[in-house]
């Protein structure tokens, strides 16, 4: 929150990554997919679905404010970097919804892709600091 005060103070992204947004935002849509009667067994992860339909609403907010404030080589980074992520959400619904005719084999795929997706969320704050050229590679890893 603090981070998009800042943005929307400013009007400008500065040197703030879409990365940790974007993939939060596939994190949650993975889970809220994952929780649904379509791959869970009638409502038994209606928690998930609830507390990943905030985090949708939320993730979504922060990269709907980043892409309005980015500047236009910011922007298309947002598009290049969001686009691909929603086509493989879209992708991965497909083929839970229509490949697999039982839960049991719809909830193994799903959770295992948001198992990786959620190592992905914890670590996209590294890529980040990373692909900052100002700090020196050793202190990034010294830090964490």
């Amino acid at each position: 929150m603090v981070t998009f005060k800042r943005v929307i103070r400013k009007k400008s992204t500065e040197q703030f990554s879409c990365i940790p947004y974007i993939i939060g935002l596939l994190n949650c849509l993975l889970y809220t997919w994952n929780g649904l009667p379509v791959v869970s067994y009638k409502w038994e992860n209606f928690p998930l679905v609830t507390v990943n339909g905030v985090g949708i609403a939320l993730e979504l907010s922060y990269v709907l404010i980043y892409f309005w404030y980015a500047s236009a080589k910011g922007k298309r980074k947002v598009a290049i970097t969001a686009i691909p992520v929603l086509l493989l959400f879209s992708i991965i619904v497909a083929v839970s919804a229509f490949a697999f005719h039982d839960n049991r084999h719809r909830k193994l795929l799903v959770g295992s892709i948001g198992s990786g997706v959620s190592v992905a969320m914890y670590t996209s704050p590294l890529v980040v600091m990373v692909s900052d050229s100002s700090l020196p590679f050793t202190v990034i890893f010294c830090y964490y």
